[in-house]
């Protein structure tokens, strides 16, 4: 069986070199941010935020997130091998990586995010990964939010020009230069205690808020990418 590419680069050490490939990638990327305010402002009364956003639409984000280096924000990485080497090079980027997914270790990369959170002020949680169904809000969203009480920020990542991948999500690449806006929705607050119904409900209107607002984005864009 031959050596999988992840595999291969971290036995070899290039973990530096994918790295650097990707800052400077995402350093071709131009940035235009809007709503971050409302952001620092719940941080600086209530102290946790989780950021919510598409696996379909991460990279483009991370031209961003290294802005919050400082404050360490965590991220849920699969346990797969693919994993592995994102979690090397998230660490890199400044995020925490913990290990897990709906698949596999989730509830145990659940119980270690919202206990780090008491300490840690924020979360980047990717709703719908790492496998899919694409576009479908899982429930580890919204637990997140009850155990730790930090608000869920809806993150709206959208570009003018991308090559789309031919992954379970249609993975977006932006091409270089293009121009990535990315906007911070207003907060979901979650109650601590939540009947099964509203639960339900919640993730549901969680859901539709982000395909409407990525919907929209795409649409000011003036490319329409798929969601």
């Amino acid at each position: 069986m031959g050596l999988h590419l992840s595999d291969f680069l971290v036995r070899y050490r290039l973990i530096p070199v994918c790295y650097y490939f990707l800052r400077f990638y995402l350093s071709l990327l131009r940035i235009r941010v809007t709503g971050e305010e409302s952001a620092y402002l719940h941080h600086a009364k209530h102290g946790r935020v989780i950021a919510a956003i598409w696996h379909q639409r991460f990279l483009p984000a991370l031209a961003y997130v290294v802005k919050f280096r400082t404050f360490r924000p965590m991220v849920m990485i699969s346990q797969s091998r693919d994993g592995e080497l994102i979690s090397k090079v998230a660490e890199r980027l400044g995020l925490v990586p913990v290990r897990g997914s709906s698949t596999q270790g989730g509830r145990e990369a659940l119980v270690t995010i919202a206990r780090e959170l008491r300490k840690n002020p924020g979360v980047i949680h990717i709703v719908d990964g790492p496998t899919g169904p694409k576009g479908v809000v899982k429930p580890g969203l919204i637990a997140m939010a009850q155990v730790s009480g930090a608000a869920i920020f809806p993150i709206i990542v959208s570009a003018d020009r991308a090559w789309v991948m031919g992954s379970w999500d249609q993975f977006l690449v932006p091409k270089p230069f293009s121009k990535v806006t990315i906007k911070w929705e207003e907060p979901f607050l979650v109650p601590r205690r939540l009947p099964k119904d509203q639960f339900e409900a919640l993730r549901q209107d969680i859901e539709k808020r982000l395909k409407e607002a990525y919907a929209e984005a795409d649409l000011s864009s003036g490319w329409k990418t798929p969601l």
